[in-house]
């Protein structure tokens, strides 16, 4: 050990790379291509112009070859001693199966995308030029080559063996996702020179008592002479060679006013440091609509005898209490999110990865993703296990948005082998994410796994796997908990989503835990999604329903003309299974027959949000019972028909526009119940709602039939149901009436409104020519008037349709006869503003009704079909790989 240590010093080493095939079925020659790193090879070959846009027409079809090749990148760099100690190469993300090669020196083998690497490469490095390579082996071969070890186990949605292989499962495809399998240095690398000792492992505990805040840090070294204090840690009587004498580990906090909130010094003994500070009057964090998000700053550093800094870690933490609650009660389990003792109308999305890849996202797209999540009133999201650990970045900014974060770990739709070496990876992995993510105060819930439970039980892998045979039970049962027991106690932990206990073996039970919903989707016979009704869940924390990306975002993507729902090519951007015949089984009960891909986009996107808005309100009416929804997804990783609500070119869909208004603080909609219909209210806000609700049943032309004013008492952070009056009842073959609910504050007048309409579209009188629009340029764009002769439902403006950037403010207007709205759009464009007002632009569910009426002028609207009650249907699930 050097007499007075050096402080650690990082250089990054990204420059200067190339890109050679080595092996494989490569159509054409790679040799010594510009590399990008962090990045992956298909991204270089693309910026080389070596292969088409794999988002582009049929173009992915073209690049199955990708993951069964070898690879070799090379750089060189030059270095020369600096006194220090000790030199490790640093890789953030290396994937996968990766040959580390240092002047010719192999350095290390490794197989693992989920994990970070360090390697001591002090006695190979060399004064002057020194060449680094890595090999990667393909990683269909090498899974196939794990196979071998491990043994075949079950899959679902392809045949490519994405669980015998630490990397991101959907890389090898999914129902949403291209196969394009990568492999590349996908994460930064570098040189670490350091001396003495280094900070390793660093483990936070962050607690709030009281008004006490604490935070406990358990600070694990590394020592340059080659021991590892997690060694020592895990119990060995060693001690750590070189251990620095009179070394120190410092804590300070930093109050969000700047001040210092508490700080403390400790000695290192063993390699190992523990020290804990209390913050007096700590201001807590909240979930976003529950209160503010404070963070503070948390500096860790570590000092030599002198008082110099060899090495520091900074933190923003956050204090609160935060994790699911599962409870016995007279229905079953309880599954609710619970932040600071307060119980949480969980409303949010799941995640994916926000591109296939990943390495190209940027700062600025992670801030675009949580702000599509905030915009939309959401306060979770899920960080769903088919894909990758989040980058930091985006839990970040959930820190500082309150968006409270469900993170899974990286297991999915699969069963794992539990032998060597994968269990090793598997534990390694976990054990760096949790220590890395303990940190944020977002973070409330951890998930062993997504459906494996639900596959072993309900998907026959039971019936097919050998007796004895371990499937991944280990890890969500044994290994993740105790884990979690020894790192981050502090927030709830599920073995796999969905799980009811105690009902182990009956994962999806409705009444006990977390529940996925895919009937209303994936059902052969019946994917009608008013099958959301079927149960009430506890905690339905994935189901959702499929429609196209935006207009633009499917021109860019799909260069043949005239666009056509069932080309080959649109059906290469369709990955689920029979999933156009779906979309147009789906929307049949509900919207009248369509032709032409204008109202075929138009109607399966009104689809996608009408079966949001009828599950999330039929889960929302029954909260608390029912603890919160998490959609099935958010957003896209390429340009795709999908369940997102946000598509692959970041332009937001209808659904998204419909999961604004669901998971506002007020949400009215009208149930049906077993004794008739009742209007639910939804007060996700503190203060109590007290006024009437104004209830009238008029014909579309608005001519007011009945009207009733009922009483409105609703707590903070509750639902109430009110029966609706027998007056209020329309006729059952009714096809001119709605239902208008208004709630009312004598401050505040109308403080919601809900219109519900009696009829399906198909079966309705709906009105064309109901509204008249006009359009005028106005700063930052144009702005649409329109003012309704009859009743309106679902009026859209598709504005990408004239302008690809243009975006709509508003969307899915219901206007009663007389009323006007103002619909602003923002462009750039060059475009006439009177091209906002095409029938294929400015679109509503009236012209849909419209245009089927004129095709059939004589036919009356089909009647409605017979259904049987949906207390009483088969809550059976169709197995089919989504989330």
């Amino acid at each position: 050990m050097t007499a007075s240590p050096l402080p650690i010093t990082r250089r990054g080493l990204h420059e200067g790379w190339s890109l050679s095939v080595t092996d494989g079925p490569a159509p054409f020659a790679v040799d010594d291509v510009p590399a990008t790193v962090p990045g992956t090879f298909l991204t270089d070959l693309l910026a080389a112009g070596l292969i088409p846009d794999p988002y582009l027409d049929r173009n992915e079809h073209e690049l199955a070859w990708s993951g069964k090749v070898d690879l070799s990148y090379r750089t060189s760099f030059t270095w020369s001693p600096s006194g220090a100690d000790r030199v490790d190469l640093v890789a953030a993300e290396l994937d996968t199966a990766a040959t580390v090669v240092l002047n010719d020196e192999v350095i290390a083998t490794v197989q693992n995308q989920h994990r970070s690497w360090r390697f001591d490469v002090t006695a190979a490095l060399r004064d002057g030029a020194n060449s680094l390579e890595i090999r990667f082996a393909s990683p269909l071969r090498t899974a196939r080559e794990n196979i071998e070890v491990l043994g075949e186990l079950p899959v679902v949605g392809n045949d490519l063996p994405y669980n015998a292989i630490r990397k991101m499962a959907c890389n090898f495809g999914w129902d949403w996702g291209p196969v394009l399998v990568t492999s590349g240095i996908s994460g930064p690398i570098g040189l670490e020179e350091w001396s003495g000792a280094r900070l390793g492992e660093t483990r936070p505990q962050i607690t709030v008592e009281g008004t006490t805040g604490r935070v406990s840090v358990q600070a694990l070294l590394e020592m340059a002479g080659g021991t590892a204090a997690g060694e020592i840690a895990a119990g060995s009587s060693a001690h750590p060679t070189g251990d620095p004498v009179g070394c120190t580990v410092r804590l300070q906090v930093t109050a969000p006013d700047g001040s210092t909130a508490a700080e403390i010094s400790v000695p290192v003994a063993s390699g190992a440091a523990h020290a804990e500070v209390a913050v007096q009057q700590a201001q807590l964090w909240w979930p976003r609509g529950y209160g503010e998000q404070p963070l503070y700053d948390l500096l860790v550093e570590l000092r030599d005898a002198a008082g110099a800094v060899l090495d520091a870690r900074e933190h923003r933490i956050g204090f609160r209490t935060a994790g699911v609650v599962e409870l016995p009660d007279e229905i079953g389990t309880s599954f609710t999110v619970t932040v600071n003792g307060t119980p949480i109308l969980a409303k949010g999305a799941n995640w994916i990865p926000d591109d296939c890849f990943p390495s190209r996202l940027t700062a600025a797209d992670y801030r675009a993703a949580v702000a599509d999540a905030v915009d939309a009133g959401m306060n979770i999201l899920r960080i769903w296990g088919g894909g990758l650990y989040a980058s930091e970045e985006l839990y970040a900014l959930c820190d500082e948005a309150g968006i409270m974060v469900w993170q899974d770990f990286a297991m999915a739709c699969a069963a794992y082998s539990e032998l060597e070496p994968l269990r090793s990876e598997v534990i390694a992995e976990a054990r760096e994410h949790i220590v890395r993510l303990a940190w944020h105060p977002a973070l409330v819930h951890w998930n062993g796994s997504n459906e494996n439970v639900e596959g072993y039980y309900h998907w026959g892998w039971k019936e097919t796997l050998p007796e004895g045979q371990g499937w991944g039970n280990a890890y969500y049962t044994e290994i993740f908990p105790a884990l979690l027991a020894e790192l981050d106690p502090s927030r709830s932990f599920t073995p796999s989503s969905p799980y009811s206990r105690p009902l182990l073996d009956q994962p999806r039970h409705p009444d006990h835990g977390s529940i996925h919903n895919w009937v209303a989707w994936a059902s052969e016979e019946d994917n009608d999604y008013e099958r959301y009704r079927d149960t009430i869940p506890r905690f339905s924390a994935e189901f959702g329903y499929q429609g196209p990306a935006n207009w633009a975002t499917v021109a860019r993507a799909v260069t043949e003309r005239p666009l056509q729902a069932d080309s080959a090519t649109m059906l290469s951007h369709q990955k689920a299974v029979g999933g156009q015949d779906k979309l147009r089984r789906g929307m049949a009960p509900h919207l009248p027959a369509v032709e032409g891909y204008d109202d075929f986009h138009f109607a399966t996107q009104l689809n996608q949000a009408r079966a949001l808005i009828c599950g999330i309100g039929h889960y929302l009416s029954y909260w608390p019972r029912c603890g919160g929804t998490i959609v099935w997804q958010l957003n896209d990783c390429w340009p795709v028909t999908s369940w997102a609500a946000v598509d692959g070119d970041r332009r937001r869909k209808l659904l998204w526009y419909a999961l604004r208004d669901l998971y506002a603080p007020l949400l009215i909609t009208v149930q049906p119940r077993g004794t008739g219909p009742v209007v639910s209210v939804v007060n996700d806000s503190a203060t109590p709602l007290v006024g009437e609700l104004r209830v009238r049943r008029q014909d579309l032309a608005g001519t007011v039939l009945a009207d009733e004013v009922l009483s409105l008492k609703v707590d903070g952070r509750s639902a109430a149901t009110l029966p609706l009056p027998e007056a209020l009842l329309a006729p059952a073959d009714s096809r001119d009436q709605v239902l208008v609910v208004e709630a009312h504050d004598g401050a505040e007048g109308i403080l919601g409104r809900h219109v519900h309409f009696v009829a399906e579209d198909l079966d309705s009188d709906l009105a064309d020519d109901a509204y008249s629009a006009t359009a005028a340029l106005v700063e930052g764009g144009v702005e649409i008037s329109v003012r309704a002769l009859s009743t309106v439902r679902d009026l859209c403006v598709l504005a990408d349709k004239v302008d690809p950037d243009a975006v709509a403010e508003s969307q899915l207007l219901t206007l009663l006869p007389g009323e006007t709205a103002t619909v602003h759009v923002r462009t750039s464009g060059q475009g006439s503003p009177e091209d906002y007002l095409a029938d294929t632009v400015l679109m509503s569910a009236n012209d849909l009704v419209a245009r089927a009426r004129d095709r059939a002028p004589d036919r009356d609207p089909a009647p409605a079909p017979d259904r049987a009650p949906a207390r009483d249907r088969d809550p059976g699930h169709a197995v089919e790989q989504v989330g």
